[in-house]
């Protein structure tokens, strides 16, 4: 049903959406036949494809048509897929969307020259483009995206961090990202500069909002639907909201204390998650979700209405009260 309802949501921008598909293909293409098994790959995992979604829709405050909106929806989506593969690295992480990650398909070596090679190739799309503070706000977002990994590697196994210590950290790991997807589109379809701030705050916001429920789905959905173990997150040593927001359940921190950086069973697994389901922390980290999400939402009030107004606020609400 949640797959139905994005395919809706969508409906509107497939013809534009299925021209960034086949940019995607063609743009990863390459001499290597390793190179393109492992980008395609990558590619046909599928995936929400929201950055290019948001690249498109806040483009349709301006000139919407140009092949800088095309080129700049491309290249986030090759920057975002980049950063999965070299997370799977990271993480040591076998499985990714119910199919084996570039990683676990050849090797690790394989997996970091793919995401090199699609990093590559996404400043290849965007150095056609001729917007000097485009480059300059793509650049930035790089930059504290790879600041925010580094921090995740920090925070590993810290169980005592602060509240801003996460949010900090999935600013620059997610909504960073989202939010320059929203300017960057503006941007390129040369809308005004108070509708392309107004809607890179949207895009942050959106960011937080969807992070946060991303980490929830990580304890309160099935393995089946995640495609991957439910509590990868812990497994992997990152505290996210739902354990942080239960630091007054005495009971769980014990748990999840004598669990941390362990091998766990797969019933040990399941205990912990089971553990922080029924905690605190979910029904926190739903509120807080809801709470970035109504700023979103305000951001989009003053610009003017039409279809483009009416998708960013549809995507949104589907972000915010996602179950996948």
């Amino acid at each position: 049903m949640e797959k139905v309802k994005l395919g809706i949501l969508y409906s509107g921008l497939r013809p534009e959406l299925d021209i960034i598909e086949n940019e995607l293909a063609r743009t990863v293409d390459s001499s290597s036949h390793l190179l393109n098994d492992a980008s395609l790959h990558l590619l046909q995992a599928g995936g929400k494809r929201i950055r290019p979604v948001f690249v498109l829709l806040c483009a349709k405050f301006g000139d919407s048509g140009t092949a800088a909106v095309r080129d700049t929806a491309v290249a986030l989506e090759l920057i975002h897929m980049a950063s999965l593969v070299h997370d799977d690295v990271i993480d040591d992480s076998l499985v990714r969307r119910g199919g084996p990650t570039v990683k676990a398909q050849w090797n690790s070596r394989v997996a970091m020259y793919t995401g090199d090679f699609m990093f590559a190739r996404a400043l290849e799309r965007v150095s056609a483009i001729d917007h000097p503070v485009l480059h300059e706000v793509l650049a930035k977002a790089i930059i504290e995206v790879c600041r925010g990994e580094i921090i995740q590697i920090e925070d590993k196994q810290k169980l005592d961090q602060n509240l801003r210590s996460y949010l900090r950290r999935i600013k620059r790991k997610t909504a960073l990202l989202i939010s320059s997807s929203c300017e960057l589109g503006a941007l390129a379809a040369g809308t005004a500069p108070d509708t392309a701030a107004r809607l890179r705050r949207f895009g942050y916001f959106i960011g937080m909002s969807f992070q946060i429920i991303d980490d929830v789905l990580d304890f309160t959905s099935s393995d089946a639907e995640l495609g991957k173990p439910a509590g990868s997150d812990f497994l992997q040593g990152n505290i996210t909201l739902p354990i942080l927001a239960a630091r007054d359940d005495a009971a769980l921190q014990r748990l999840l204390a004598d669990r941390i950086g362990r091998n766990l069973s797969a019933d040990e697994r399941m205990e912990v998650v089971e553990a922080v389901r029924q905690g605190p922390g979910i029904r926190r980290s739903k509120e807080l979700s809801d709470r970035y999400l109504k700023k979103a939402l305000d951001q989009l009030e003053p610009l003017p209405d039409g279809r483009a107004k009416k998708a960013l606020r549809d995507v949104a609400l589907f972000i915010g009260k996602r179950r996948f």
